[in-house]
C-alpha cells in the first residue's frame, strides 16, 4: 500500500506515526492509539507493518495488534544484533549506542545488561554524528558498529551519519527471519518478540501528546512556571502535588548535555518531570519540551513514560497505563487553564 512515489505524497502527510500512517495502522489490527483492536482477527493480518516517511529516513513498525514504538525498537535491535547483518560484518555487537532524551529508556535498560555505553542526547542527530565520527576526527573512543534512534521515528546506525528508516525496515526483516528459521513458515511474529522482550527487561509505557498551535506566549509562560514550581523551586503548596491517585512527584529537572567527544555543552533541552507510582515504586516520567514558538504559535511536546516490570500486566494497553500519569502531569502543570487546550492535537 501506498508504495508508488508522488511528489505531493498522494495528499497525504508524509511522517510516519499513529495519526498520519492511519491506514497502516488500520491495517495491522490497531486503534488509532496504537492499541490493539478487540474486533480483528490478528491471524488473517500480515506479520509486518512498515512505513517510511518522504525521504526515507523515519520509520514506523507494527505487528499483527502490536505497535512497536521507536523506542522498543532500538531496543529490541540492540536485543537481537547478531540478526542484522550491518553488525555481524562490522565487529559483531554495537561498541555505543545513544538515545534522544525525550525517547524511553528501554534502550538503556538492555544496553546496561550487555555492558554497552549508552549515552542520552538532546534531540538532533548532530550529537549522534560526533559519536559515530569519535575516532575519525577526534581521535577519541571508537563506538562503531553504533546504534542510535529519537522518540520522533528516527533510527540509524553508522553506516551513515543520518537517520535510516529503510535500514530499520530491513532490521526488523533480519530480526523476524532469524526468529523463524527452521520452520516452513511464519510462526513467530512481531507481538511474540515483543512481548518476550518485555518479559525480560520489563516494559516502558510510553506515548507523546503534541499541542500543536498554542498561543507563543501562553507556552512560554507554561514551560516558566514549570521551571520555577518544579525544577528551581519547591512545589506549590495548594495541593498542586497530591499522592492520591497513587502516583508521587518526585523532583524536576531541566536537561542539559556535555557533548563528551568535543565537550560542547547543550543547554535548556527538556523540563523533566519524575514520579514514582506508591504502590510498587516503579518510576515514571514527563517531558515537556517546546518548538516553533513563531508567529503561527507554538508546539508544547508532553512525553509520558512509565515502567512496568510485572509481566502480567504488560498487554495493558499504553493510553490506559498512562492515563493516570497524564492526568497527573496536565494538573500540575495546568496546561488548561495557561494554554485552553482540553486536548492534545496529536498523540503518537
Amino acid at each position: 500500500m501506498r508504495c508508488n512515489p508522488l511528489p505531493d505524497f498522494g495528499g497525504c502527510h508524509p511522517d510516519p506515526n499513529l495519526t498520519y500512517a492511519a491506514e497502516l495502522v488500520s491495517k495491522m489490527g490497531l486503534n488509532p492509539d496504537g492499541s490493539p483492536s478487540t474486533t480483528t482477527d490478528l491471524s488473517a493480518l500480515p506479520t509486518l507493518g512498515a512505513a517510511n516517511d518522504g525521504d526515507g529516513d523515519r520509520n514506523l513498525i507494527a505487528g499483527a495488534g502490536c505497535f512497536v514504538t521507536p523506542s522498543d525498537s532500538m531496543a529490541m535491535i540492540l536485543a537481537h544484533y547478531r540478526s542484522i547483518p550491518h553488525f555481524s560484518k562490522n565487529g559483531g555487537r554495537p561498541r555505543g549506542v545513544a538515545r534522544s532524551m525525550p525517547s524511553s529508556a528501554a534502550l538503556d535498560v538492555v544496553a546496561d545488561a550487555m555492558g554497552i555505553p549508552c549515552f542520552v542526547t538532546p534531540t538532533g542527530w548532530k550529537f549522534f554524528g560526533n559519536l559515530m565520527s569519535s575516532v575519525e576526527l577526534f581521535d577519541g573512543i571508537d563506538y562503531s558498529p553504533f546504534l542510535c534512534g529519537e522518540e520522533s521515528f528516527g533510527t540509524g546506525s553508522d553506516h551513515i551519519r543520518e537517520k535510516d528508516g529503510l535500514w530499520a525496515v530491513l532490521a526488523w526483516m533480519s530480526i523476524l527471519m532469524e526468529a523463524n528459521a527452521g520452520f516452513d513458515d511464519l510462526q513467530i511474529g512481531v507481538k511474540d518478540l515483543t512481548t518476550e522482550h518485555w518479559k525480560t527487561y520489563g516494559r516502558h509505557f510510553y506515548c507523546r501528546y503534541d499541542y500543536e498551535g498554542v498561543d507563543s506566549d501562553q507556552a512560554n509562560t507554561m514551560m516558566d512556571q514549570i521551571r520555577t514550581n518544579f525544577v528551581e523551586g519547591s512545589p506549590p503548596e495548594d495541593g498542586a502535588t497530591p499522592s492520591s491517585s497513587g502516583i508521587e512527584f518526585v523532583d524536576g529537572v531541566e536537561f542539559s548535555y556535555t557533548d563528551p567527544v568535543d565537550q560542547s555543552i547543550a543547554t535548556n533541552q527538556g523540563l523533566i518531570l519524575n514520579f514514582k507510582y506508591t504502590a510498587n515504586g516503579n518510576p515514571a516520567r514527563v517531558v515537556f519540551r517546546l518548538s516553533g514558538t513563531g508567529s503561527a504559535g507554538a508546539t508544547i511536546r508532553m512525553y509520558l513514560e512509565r515502567f512496568e516490570g510485572d509481566a502480567s500486566l504488560h498487554d495493558e494497553a499504553a493510553p490506559v497505563a498512562l492515563l493516570g500519569l497524564a492526568t497527573k502531569a496536565l494538573e500540575l502543570v495546568k496546561m488548561k487553564e495557561i494554554t485552553g487546550r482540553d486536548s492534545p492535537t496529536v498523540i503518537t
